[in-house]
């Protein structure tokens, strides 16, 4: 019941910070902070939503996995924000949180519960759960930039939310600091992985671990390439796109068809 309560008042507050972040595209002194506030608060009630598993245990089933990825990444949001341009990403990724919290507390599932193994395997998964945290992030900054660019070679202004935007270098700068932000995180992941979990190859793994070493090689060819050739604009976005699509697929669409198709957990 109080998940329910939290997560009902976790969406309001969603909506709100959405509908508060949309008008501050319009010079408003003082609403920026405003939907930041809010949002605050709904961050704060996502996580009392989230805290039912129990002490000591993690509940990793596909609905609740995605609600606590897409709740890290308005963490990362809000703790960006004072220091970096991210606050625009919010009027994407507020009402995204909204939406899979909603679908979380309509659509019942059976719970997987993992165990709290020690430092390992609370690296393995803080690592991963972070890493698709940051390059979600910047797959819906690779977005932005997309708009931002179609508009400066088409010669249109674009909407409010286009022309409210850093300049095309601030974007490309914030979205290579998060794209190596996540590839870092992603390494270590990886890295954990093979040493921590045993039979990481077996049948019901070897798609998931496949799809993210994919993942880490477009990701590591898109920094290489930006360090090397100066890759920037379309290149760029594509690479992103392509590289979180990968990873996408490699967590929550083998979750998807393991759990709701084959009726399976790992």
């Amino acid at each position: 019941m109080n998940s329910v309560l939290f997560g009902s008042s976790a969406i309001l507050a969603y909506i709100a910070s959405t509908v508060a972040m949309l008008r501050s595209l319009k010079p408003t002194p003082g609403l920026r902070y405003a939907a930041l506030a809010i949002a605050g608060l709904a961050c704060a009630l996502h996580a009392l939503a989230n805290l039912h598993a129990g002490p000591g245990l993690l509940d990793f089933s596909f609905l609740s996995a995605l609600s606590t990825v897409i709740w890290l990444v308005v963490v990362i949001v809000l703790l960006a924000a004072p220091f970096r341009p991210v606050d625009k990403l919010g009027i994407v990724v507020f009402p995204l949180a909204a939406a899979i919290l909603g679908l979380k507390l309509a659509v019942p599932e059976e719970a997987h519960l993992v165990r709290n193994h020690g430092w390992p395997m609370t690296a393995h998964i803080l690592s991963s759960l972070l890493a698709y945290s940051f390059l979600n992030i910047a797959a819906i900054q690779a977005i932005l930039l997309a708009a931002q660019d179609f508009c400066l070679r088409a010669r249109q202004a674009g909407g409010p939310l286009v022309r409210s935007l850093p300049p095309l270098q601030t974007m490309e700068a914030l979205l290579f600091q998060l794209i190596g932000a996540g590839f870092v995180l992603l390494t270590v992941s990886l890295v954990t992985g093979f040493l921590f979990v045993e039979n990481l190859f077996a049948q019901h793994l070897a798609h998931k671990t496949l799809l993210s070493i994919l993942a880490w090689g477009v990701f590591a060819v898109l920094l290489t390439g930006r360090i090397r050739a100066g890759w920037r604009g379309q290149t760029a976005i594509r690479w992103t796109l392509g590289g979180f699509a990968a990873l996408m697929l490699a967590y929550f669409g083998s979750k998807m068809v393991l759990e709701w198709i084959l009726d399976r957990a790992y």
